[in-house]
């Protein structure tokens, strides 16, 4: 019986031993091979004084070795931490100190951040993958290989141990860690087995970096199932012709990415003339998808399944909207339904619920959902809405903080953030409503919509614009669009254009960023 996410590495070892585990960049693996060699990285981690419940950072870009440390950190009933390697120094010295991370797996491919890392203060003690000098023992690659290949011993691990913690900044820039058991773990990636049959013979698209929590699916999902799990590599992802190709030449089944990257590929034109008649369903979420783009890819795969898969990481995916056809208007698509073992509550700002139709707050309760945000209390107490219905029975759901509506049937529509929400002039304003309808002009690739302080009390709404290649004679005909549109008090009081918007880590709008430059 698989309890523990590490437990299905092992009995995918036994079933399926010379199958291939994960494949990234021309290397692959067995499982039968990636259970020894995470055998031995669990010894090499207890050989380096990690116990149970220590946090172990993954200091990697996208390569095989990702797969390697998750596992092998979880089997001596540690809990992994991703590292973004492309963060600044200072940030992920504070995420060392904040988790109180001594032990860190990195590789060659980093010796260039490395040294910057490693002389920021922290209480990084021991660094396996890279050979430097100073003060902090560092171990190469090899010594991996040199470990025992029998299964660690270890205290007791239980499914509510704690097995991964995610890092996020959410809307505050402040950031969060938000905890999560091999239970969650596990109640997540068996949901999605079930609800979309993956199998032993599927191969997985993990296009998500290790610290976006997207990354779990593809990650969790192949050694529970047997399926093999192709990672995206860093090169791959900073050319998306060169990613399509991947998902041809790898004959992918499942790709679960965030929008950007399909509309990526699709804007190169090359995905026509490519063999993708293995891929049966695209999963996207993270943010909504331009409907435009989406029609688009839709016809051009016809038979393919697009799913639209809602949640925030603190969650996991809890909602999915399944399209077999493509969308014949451009209102946006509905986040979808709630997923098996999960129920939704739609309530006012007094946690009263709503009538159906009508906007309110989504509250989430499912197994999938976090433990708690580390070392934050308060904050895991104020995420949370406890309701008891039967004597001594409380029901615990996390608040999301977006806005929504829920038709009779149950069918979710989101309607923005609850931070997104802004007055003008008396009037509230949803500035995800106003994003919507830019993004549905032809001309229009993607934009972002945001609000800066205009004089004490009042607002003003800005846009900035990404046109569609070749449609630059647009510009002066974006305003004229949304004043037939959208009422007076919602137009943008300036309208701007760029290149390219500026887009975090993990391939989301950095609103962050923007708000920041437009705000001087």
């Amino acid at each position: 019986m698989v309890f523990l996410l590490h437990q299905s590495v092992e009995r995918a070892a036994k079933r399926w031993p010379t199958k291939t585990a994960f494949r990234c960049g021309g290397e692959r693996i067995t499982f039968a091979d990636f259970d020894i060699v995470t055998n031995r990285l669990a010894n090499l981690l207890q050989e380096q004084g990690v116990q149970k419940g220590d946090r172990v950072g993954i200091y990697l870009p996208r390569c095989l070795d990702i797969a390697v440390a998750m596992y092998g950190i979880m089997k001596v009933g540690a809990v992994y931490v991703p590292l973004d390697p492309f963060s600044p120094a200072s940030r992920t010295a504070a995420l060392l100190v904040e988790l109180d991370i001594a032990v860190m797996l990195t590789n060659r491919q980093q010796r260039r951040r490395l040294p910057e890392l490693l002389a920021e203060k922290s209480p990084l003690s021991v660094v396996i993958g890279y050979e430097g000098e100073g003060p902090i023992k560092s171990l190469p690659r090899e010594a991996i290989d040199l470990a025992p290949a029998s299964a660690p011993k270890t205290a007791a691990i239980m499914e509510d141990d704690l097995a991964y913690i995610i890092t996020t900044s959410g809307s505050t820039g402040q950031p969060k860690g938000i905890m999560h058991t091999h239970r969650s773990g596990l109640a997540y990636v068996r949901m999605m087995q079930d609800a979309y049959e993956i199998q032993h013979d599927d191969v997985l698209g993990n296009h998500s970096a290790l610290h976006f929590d997207m990354s779990t699916l593809a990650f969790f999902a192949g050694p529970l199932t047997g399926a093999t799990t192709v990672i995206t590599t860093d090169a791959q992802v900073r050319m998306p012709v060169s990613m399509a190709a991947m998902i041809a030449a790898e004959k992918i089944t499942i790709w679960y990415s965030v929008p950007l990257a399909l509309q990526q590929m699709h804007l190169t034109g090359m995905m026509q003339s490519l063999d993708l008649g293995a891929l049966r369903l695209v999963i996207y979420g993270g943010e909504p998808i331009v409907v435009n783009y989406l029609r688009a890819l839709m016809e051009m795969l016809p038979g393919v399944m697009f799913t639209n898969h809602y949640g925030p990481a603190e969650v996991n995916g809890c909602v999915s909207f399944n399209l077999t056809e493509p969308p014949t208007n451009d209102q946006p698509i509905p986040i979808g339904y709630a997923n098996a073992n999960s129920e939704m509550l739609v309530v006012d700002k007094d946690d009263q619920p709503v009538a159906p139709n009508e906007p309110g707050l989504l509250l989430v309760r499912c197994a999938s959902r976090m433990n708690g945000y580390w070392k934050k209390p308060e904050l895991t107490h104020k995420s949370l809405y406890h309701r008891t219905r039967i004597p001594g029975v409380t029901e615990t759901f996390y608040r999301t903080g977006d806005l929504v509506r829920m038709e009779d049937n149950g069918l979710l529509h989101f309607l923005g953030r609850k931070d997104r929400q802004v007055k003008v002039r008396g009037h509230r304003v949803e500035l995800d409503e106003v994003e919507n309808v830019a993004n549905a002009a032809a001309f229009i690739q993607e934009s972002a919509v945001f609000a800066t302080p205009k004089g004490l009390e009042e607002r003003k709404i800005l846009l900035l614009a990404v046109l569609v290649p070749g449609q630059t004679e647009k510009q002066t005909d974006l305003a004229g669009y949304l004043r037939k549109r959208l009422p007076e008090y919602a137009l943008p009081e300036s309208i701007g254009f760029t290149d390219a918007l500026p887009r975090s880590s993990g391939g989301k709008i950095d609103r962050l960023q923007i708000e920041h430059n437009y705000s001087k």
